[in-house]
């Protein structure tokens, strides 16, 4: 086993760390820090969560430290350190163990303890994650002032038997022995190799990507709620948009999302020189650049995903009709099937249904129609929706000057909400229960069609949002069919008059007006 000694006080181990290190070797027993931790350490980051392993058996463990929790099959026993970090607050300490067989490329069949590290760091994924850091010091002996003696600076021996040390020097991902045997072990190793990759900006080493691509498809045996939560992790880290590209080249992209490879090879029109594919990405790219959230990042990615399917025409006049609807029903049937919070699904397809907005302060644009995208995206969206904008812009290939023109649509957003509440029927200042008594009904669609009907009057006139003018205009409404109370409700999507530049020329062309 490759071992190496290293004074080294540029480490930073956590007191809370160090203390259930500490409690582990007083008792007779190895204690090391494992897994990512000891990468993150080595290359000079700070961890996000810190793993223990040891010889101690999990019974051991719960004995050492009273305040912790065993109720796996993993050996894994959670010790709660108390600490205010809440990284720190809970520290897993795992005992030696070594699996077998995985019928399901999921879960081991087996689990079983391990003999030593060596046999435990051989069963996990990377050789970059299958390096061991132990760290030892001598207490503080206490004693007559004359005696005391300095405590010595820790000592770190950093084990190593796979060549991890190596990989992080090259910046290479490559898995612990043979890449089949542990892609077959768990599918899921497939997509983390990428998102590892993505994070650290570094190169799959070519056996490991050779055995993903051929073997990509085992992926869909793994729950989609593993394969969000590593998706989720890529997005977050600046390099996602090289991430995305590197799972189309594995292979791995049509096991997640294959709506997104639709856009391969298809030329948009004359607002674009790349395909959608490519300008997808390239619009991905620039968020990564400017450190957009998440929902951004994950928006500028599918904003056209729909183009494909809604294409109409080849060359410098192609039109894309109606992509931003479509595109944001498809964008949550995909978030959806892979688990994403439902929350979070509708931020996102809001972002898209409504990212081809098009505001020019010359143009005479109403307050109206600013009320009306603001009720459709959500005061708190308009924010990233712009941001979404400028994303899609800058992905193009032909960026325009648009800044001014954002800039000033901001600042009309920000005037409106100083003046007014957010449009959303809980400005309206009647609300279901006073519909209900004003034409004594009981509930039903009729109510909410009825206070759509009125958002709309109020949104296009604030001065209508009195009570006594509500109260008149409900008792005119009741005489209304439900049909014609729903039509009314649903009349915000043709008074939109922030019209996207290709959706315009699509009813340009069609009458043939310039």
């Amino acid at each position: 086993m490759k071992s190496h000694n290293k004074e080294n006080k540029n480490f930073v181990i956590p007191k809370e760390v160090s203390a259930v290190l500490r409690t582990l070797q007083e008792n007779d027993f190895e204690a090391y820090i494992v897994g990512g931790s000891v990468r993150d350490l080595l290359i000079g980051k700070t961890p996000g969560d810190w793993d223990v392993t040891t010889n101690a058996s999990p019974e051991e463990i719960v004995k050492l430290f009273p305040d912790s929790f065993y109720a796996n099959k993993f050996f894994t026993v959670t010790v709660k350190t108390k600490s205010d970090d809440p990284r720190l607050a809970e520290i897993e300490v795992t005992t030696y163990r070594s699996e077998a067989g995985y019928t399901d490329q999921r879960h081991p069949d087996a689990v079983r303890p391990a003999k030593s590290l060596e046999e435990d760091l051989s069963r996990r994924d990377f050789t970059i994650n299958a390096i061991a850091l132990e760290v030892r010091s001598e207490k503080l002996e206490v004693g007559s002032k004359s005696n005391l003696k300095p405590p010595t600076p820790n000592l770190y021996h950093v084990i190593d038997p796979f060549g991890g040390m190596n990989d992080l020097e090259a910046k290479i991902v490559r898995t612990v022995g043979d890449a089949k045997e542990r892609f077959s072990e768990d599918a899921l190793r497939m997509l983390r190799a990428v998102r590892i990759a993505t994070e650290l900006d570094f190169t799959i080493e070519e056996k490991t990507s050779s055995a993903i691509k051929e073997h990509a498809g085992w992926l869909r045996a793994i729950a989609k709620e593993r394969i969000r939560d590593e998706l989720l992790k890529m997005f977050a880290s600046p390099n996602s948009a090289q991430g995305i590209q590197a799972l189309h080249d594995l292979g791995l992209l049509s096991t997640i999302m294959p709506e997104l490879e639709e856009g391969l090879g298809v030329g948009q029109n004359k607002h674009h020189v790349y395909t959608v594919w490519e300008h997808n990405v390239f619009a991905l790219q620039w968020a990564d650049k400017e450190k957009y959230s998440v929902p951004v990042k994950i928006s500028a990615l599918l904003h056209d995903v729909a183009k494909p399917r809604c294409k109409r025409g080849e060359g410098p006049d192609s039109t894309f009709y109606q992509h931003d609807v479509v595109g944001a029903k498809m964008a949550t049937n995909m978030l959806e099937t892979l688990h994403f919070p439902r929350e979070e699904i509708i931020t996102i397809a809001k972002l898209i249904r409504w990212h081809l907005f098009k505001y020019d302060p010359d143009e005479g644009i109403t307050d109206s129609a600013i009320r009306r995208l603001i009720r459709n995206v959500g005061a708190e969206n308009i924010a990233d929706l712009v941001l979404l904008r400028i994303c899609d812009r800058m992905g193009s290939g032909v960026p325009k000057a648009v800044p001014y023109r954002l800039r000033h649509f901001k600042f009309r957003v920000e005037k409106i909400l100083r003046e007014e509440e957010a449009p959303s029927p809980k400005m309206l200042k009647v609300n279901g229960e006073d519909v209900m008594e004003i034409l004594g009904i009981e509930p039903g669609p009729q109510v909410g069609f009825m206070l759509a009907a009125l958002l709309e009057e109020v949104i296009d006139d604030p001065t209508k949002n009195s009570k006594d003018i509500l109260v008149s205009r409900v008792r005119e409404l009741g005489q209304f069919s439900i049909d014609e109370l729903k039509k009314l409700a649903e009349s915000a999507e043709s008074k939109v008059e922030l019209i996207e530049d290709e959706r315009e020329q699509e009813i340009k062309n069609k009458y043939y007006v310039q």
